[in-house]
């Protein structure tokens, strides 16, 4: 888990070396500063003054570089409007920005700058900070609109009415971050305040790249022991970024007596409220999806795999129960039941169904078919070491080319994707059914998928930088942005929003009892958007139906404890859309098939219409 910092901001520093030193003895890691020292004056508008005043802050040398680098972040003038209406002013705070940046980055190029985001007039103020960082710059936003309480106190209309006219700082940084084009190096910093966010817009916070929160002194209350503390209801909200590494700015001036505690208590939520996530270090990590009938998987994705203990308890619950409702107790007999694991891998289903025979005394044969030669090797030395005293025959050839002696009782099988059948399983089920009796079990026996739209421009960024890698040429990477935008990735989504809730949207049964087998599939839905927000792309999940009500999901609301073994797909669209709440968004899907390959397809058609996205399967093919 990455370290949390606690940094102490002094808004007047005259000596940073001391000022660092009281942080420091107080417990704190950094200290956040005002880059102008308040003994200096500045004016930029004319001659001889310009000259005369150029030196405006401290000498680089009264600190060594590292300590530059790792325990100062400079705060930018909070009096910049590089937006006002008034030409001079804005003239005025376009030199000072410039400056003030320059001078930030002389002092560390690769170090942390902050400034504050006060209304949301920013676009000239975020193109002057955009167009030329080296480092992070951490834009500061009030989590909850600092004239709320003002409107109420003033109001004699209804609480309701007010909370509806009060701004919503969200959109200070939206439009601040759309105007950089979400720029990986600008950073979010949320301000607390007495006022507490909605936790419809505490979750659209979570979804943002959120570097830090400032937590200002008075704040602090004092508990029983008169140690400072925060409220219930903001440790809450602590707690909510605790779990994504967010790290933490104390606002308090040097004469309190209780920073040391303050930066304590900090320290001690932490880890009060951290989480040891065992998927920790996949967060938002984008990777290709698998195509196990084209790509045979190697020892360690394998490995990777059979590491989820909950899956395969699930698969010899549900081949126990199928074991039982083939085979009464009184009808136990020495004729075996023929299981036939089709996509065996190295073996972890082989292992479930000879653990569901032994639970339920019914005896089995087992074909084990596999594609993948390397695999083979493993299962022959299982089949030699551990279960040479069992029924088992391997089969080393693809499930829909296998020509059986006889026909199974039960079809085991593990081939699905992300997406539930991403990896084509409607399509080697539907090759393999032949093999199974007409009153056979097939497990699973049914799949459905879910998506629901998504915010995240850390995702966002993400699909963008995989263009930058693959592309060496500029005009390569604006022409080939848009093909790796249409691609369809499989991603731990954390630092996401969730828009609206999961649908269904493609469903498959298995085995196929249809006439006329067709898989294809086109689905329009529908998603209500409660708030504003930008529109990334959409998040895939699914659930299946191992044998009657033995269900694996990975559906958020019916996740099943503890399964790791899938992952969430995602489908970006090539431009974000600006959702305004209230704002019904029509989303489009299809699942496309041919000889050779199956691909999908997505766009939206209301409110903001997109081009079909991976078009023919131009981007992103699953071949068969």
């Amino acid at each position: 888990m990455i370290k949390t910092y606690v940094c102490l901001y002094q808004q007047h520093a005259t000596d940073l070396p001391e000022c660092i030193d009281l942080a420091t003895n107080n417990c704190y890691d950094a200290v956040a500063i005002p880059i102008v020292n308040t003994l200096f004056y500045r004016e930029l508008a004319a001659q001889p003054i310009k000259s005369r005043h150029a030196v405006f802050s401290r000498s680089d040398l009264i600190l060594k570089s590292t300590d530059w680098l790792h325990k100062v972040i400079s705060v930018l003038s909070d009096n910049i409007d590089c937006d006002s209406p008034d030409e001079e002013v804005r003239r005025h705070s376009e030199a000072t920005l410039i400056q003030e940046m320059s001078f930030a980055e002389h002092l560390v190029q690769h170090g942390h700058m902050m400034v504050r985001i006060k209304s949301g007039r920013t676009v000239n103020f975020a193109r002057l900070i955009s167009r030329s960082i080296k480092g992070t710059v951490l834009a500061a936003v009030p989590m909850v609109d600092p004239n709320y309480m003002k409107q109420v106190w003033r109001s004699d209309c209804a609480e309701d009415d007010v909370e509806g006219s009060a701004e919503d700082t969200w959109t200070w940084w939206n439009k601040f971050r759309t105007a950089a084009d979400f720029n990986t190096k600008i950073k979010l910093v949320l301000e607390l305040s007495e006022d507490l966010p909605s936790k419809e817009s505490l979750r659209r916070w979570l979804g943002e790249p959120v570097e830090c929160i400032i937590v200002p002194s008075h704040m602090f209350v004092r508990n029983k022991n008169n140690y400072p503390v925060l409220s219930k209801a903001h440790q809450e909200i602590l707690s909510k970024f605790i779990g994504n590494n967010t790290h933490f700015i104390v606002k308090a001036s040097r004469e309190d007596g209780s920073l040391r505690h303050y930066a304590e208590y900090i320290k001690h939520l932490v880890e009060k409220f951290k989480v040891v996530d065992p998927m920790q270090g996949f967060d938002d990590l984008l990777e290709i999806p698998l195509q196990p009938l084209i790509d045979d998987l190697d020892s360690y994705t394998y490995e990777v795999f059979e590491k989820d203990p909950t899956k395969y308890k699930f698969y010899q619950d549900a081949i126990e129960l199928a074991l039982v409702d083939r085979v009464p107790d009184s009808k136990i007999s020495n004729k075996p039941v023929i299981i036939m694991v089709v996509g065996a891998g190295r073996g972890p289903l082989v292992r479930a169904a000879l653990n569901a025979s032994a639970n339920t005394g019914r005896k089995i044969k087992v074909y084990i078919i596999e594609k993948n030669p390397n695999a083979v090797v493993t299962l022959t030395s299982l089949v030699e070491e551990l279960w040479s005293d069992k029924d088992v025959q391997i089969i080393s050839c693809d499930m829909r080319d296998f020509t059986p002696p006889e026909k199974a009782d039960i079809l085991v099988s593990e081939l699905l994707g992300s997406f539930g059948d991403n990896e084509l399983s409607p399509e080697c089920l539907d090759g393999a059914q032949k093999h199974l009796k007409p009153d056979g079990i097939s497990i699973p026996c049914r799949s459905t998928s879910y998506v629901n739209p998504v915010m995240s421009s850390k995702i966002y960024n993400l699909v963008r930088q995989v263009v930058v890698d693959r592309c060496t040429n500029p005009r390569e990477k604006m022409h080939s942005y848009s093909t790796q935008a249409e691609n369809n990735y499989v991603v731990y989504l954390k630092n996401v929003y969730h828009i609206a809730e999961p649908q269904a949207l493609f469903e498959f049964n298995h085995p196929n009892k249809d006439k006329v087998i067709d898989n294809s599939r086109y689905k329009t839905l529908t998603f209500e958007v409660t708030q504003d927000c930008v529109l990334h792309g959409f998040a895939g999940y699914f659930d299946t139906i191992l044998y009657k009500d033995i269900v694996l999901s990975t559906h958020p609301q019916m996740h099943s404890k503890s399964l790791v073994s899938w992952f969430s797909m995602f489908f970006p669209i090539t431009e974000p859309q600006q959702l305004k709440a209230g704002d019904m968004l029509e989303v489009n899907f299809w699942r496309c098939l041919s000889s050779q390959k199956v691909w999908y397809e997505w766009s939206t058609s209301h409110p903001h219409m997109s081009h079909v996205h991976n078009h023919n399967g131009r981007a992103c093919p699953i071949y068969k």
